[in-house]
Parts: C-alpha cells; structure tokens; sequence
C-alpha cells in the first residue's frame, strides 16, 4: 500500500484495490460515488468518500446515515477495559501512597487506604460515562484500541444515553457475567448493557 501520499490526494479502492493517489479535480473526472473508499495520508484508514469532510463538501455528497458494520470483539473490549481499570486505580493509588507518607496513624491510614479503594470503581464509572459522551466517544483505553461507544446509527452517543449504558453495566455483572458472554452471541457483539440502552462499540473499517 502507497504511504507517500501528498496532502489533498485521495488514494481510491477500484474494484478492490487502492489507485492513485488522486487530486480532487481527477477524483471528479472518474465520477467518484459517495460510497467509494478513499483515503489521504492524514486518515488511518479507509472511508467512504461522503465520511470525509473535504469531500463531501466539494463534490456536494451529502451525509449518509448507514448502519455500522465493524464491530468490537470481546477481546478488544476487555483489554480496553483493563487498561481503564489499570489507569484510573494508578492515579487514586498514587495520591493514597503520597497522603500515606504522611500519616502515621495506623486507624487512619486504613481508613485512607479503603477510601482509596471504594473510590476507585465510583471514579471508573463517572469516568467512562464522559469519556464515551464526549467527542472522542470513548474512554483512553477505547482509544488506544481504536473503538468507540455509538448508538445503533453509529453516531455519537448523550450524556443520558453514556450514564444509562454504564449504570446498565449493572445488569451483566448480575447475570454471573453472562450479559457480557452474550456477546458472542449477538450479531453486532453487544453485551447485554448495550442491548437494554441501544449501543454498539465499532472498530474502524478495514480493507
């Protein structure tokens, strides 16, 4: 696959494999459709060409609303979600050793100590319910694996929509871990919490 591909040129996918890379001007001289991939050397992967901006605004695409088709494994959520767990506990574990520097009574160092602790699966929560209804539509460990939190157009999700997908996370743990295992059972890998509220999590497409 060409990597030198000069800014404002679109590698194009004709029957199956990428041409090019072509100007704006020349991607309109072979009638590009809007559900033609395309990429430039500022994307990480493929699009369709109505997905991307420049596009869509110059060659009068309009924004098409199409069903997700790339969905997250349950392997690929669980390593985000490890990296989730391991990064929030890092910081609350951080400042509970620096208050434990200095204290030195024993009855209040293990009050701090199980503060620390209680905190960190209220703080994970509140964390994971902005970080998906922000613009990034995912938590730092949904972003190194390159997921996302959507609802079932593939658009982003409300901040009442992230609160009810975590809250319902409630749900799965109750089921023995089951309404996760439901995942591999369910054609767009959703696990129960995102079943009850409406989300899927995408990965990127791939060529």
């Amino acid at each position: 696959m060409p990597d030198n591909i000069s800014v404002n040129k679109y590698l194009l996918v004709i029957n199956g494999k990428p041409e090019g890379p072509f100007s704006i001007d020349e991607l309109k001289q072979r009638k590009i459709k809007s559900t033609d991939f395309v990429r430039s050397s500022t994307m990480d992967d493929y699009k369709e060409a109505h997905e991307v901006e420049e596009l869509r605004g110059l060659l009068g695409f309009s924004k098409q609303h199409l069903a997700p088709q790339y969905f997250a494994g349950f392997d690929q959520r669980w390593m985000a979600s490890a990296l989730d767990w391991f990064m929030v506990s890092l910081v609350f574990i951080f400042f509970g050793v620096i208050a434990l520097l200095f204290i030195s009574e024993k009855s209040t160092q293990i009050i701090i100590a199980a503060s620390v602790l209680g905190i960190i699966p209220i703080a994970n929560l509140i964390y994971h319910v902005i970080m998906e209804a922000s613009a990034k539509q995912g938590t730092y460990g949904k972003q190194i694996l390159k997921i996302k939190v959507t609802d079932m157009q593939g658009e982003r999700i409300d901040f009442g929509q992230s609160l009810g997908r975590n809250l319902a996370k409630i749900l799965s743990l109750l089921t023995l871990f089951i309404g996760y295992l439901y995942s591999f059972f369910n054609a767009k890998q959703q696990c129960l919490h995102d079943v009850v509220v409406g989300t899927l999590v995408i990965k990127d497409r791939l060529i």
